[in-house]
C-alpha cells in the first residue's frame, strides 16, 4: 500500500537495519572468548543510505532485487580492535556491550517514532 509506504517512510528501514546490527552485536559478545572470532558491525549509515537509494527504484521484472533484499548487502565490516589478544580474537567485551546498549536504545526510539506514525494513521483512519 502506497499509505503505509509512504506513512512509516524510513522507520521501517531503519528498524530492519537496527535489528541487523544488534544481532551482529549480540553475535559478537556471545564469541568474545573463541579463538580467532573477527568482530563485525553495520555501517548503519551507509546501510541506510543504500535502502533509501534502492528503495527508489522501480521493479520491471519478477526476477529483479526487490530493495529489501539489499537492506545489509555489503555494509558488514570488521571491527578494529585498540587491543589484540593472543589468540587472535578483535572482540573487546566491554566495547561491544556499550555499542550493544546504545544500539538497543535507538532501536527503542525507532519503535517510538513508528508508534507515533501508527497512532497519526490510526486517528485519520477514525476521522479524528
Amino acid at each position: 500500500m502506497k499509505l503505509i509506504d509512504t506513512t512509516f517512510g524510513i522507520h521501517e528501514h531503519a528498524l530492519t537495519l537496527r535489528s541487523q546490527r544488534m544481532e551482529v552485536l549480540a553475535r559478537n559478545i556471545a564469541n568474545s572468548d573463541t579463538p580467532n572470532f573477527k568482530a563485525q558491525d553495520i555501517d548503519f549509515k551507509a546501510s541506510l543510505k543504500r535502502v533509501q537509494a534502492n528503495d527508489s527504484l522501480a521493479v520491471t521484472n519478477s526476477g529483479h532485487m526487490q530493495a529489501s533484499n539489499l537492506a545489509g548487502n555489503g555494509s558488514l565490516m570488521f571491527t578494529v580492535p585498540v587491543n589484540s589478544s593472543a589468540d587472535g580474537n578483535t572482540v573487546e567485551l566491554s566495547v561491544e556491550q556499550a555499542k550493544y546498549g546504545k544500539a538497543a536504545a535507538q532501536y527503542q526510539a525507532t519503535l517510538r517514532f513508528l508508534e507515533g506514525d501508527i497512532s497519526a494513521l490510526r486517528k485519520v483512519l477514525k476521522g479524528e
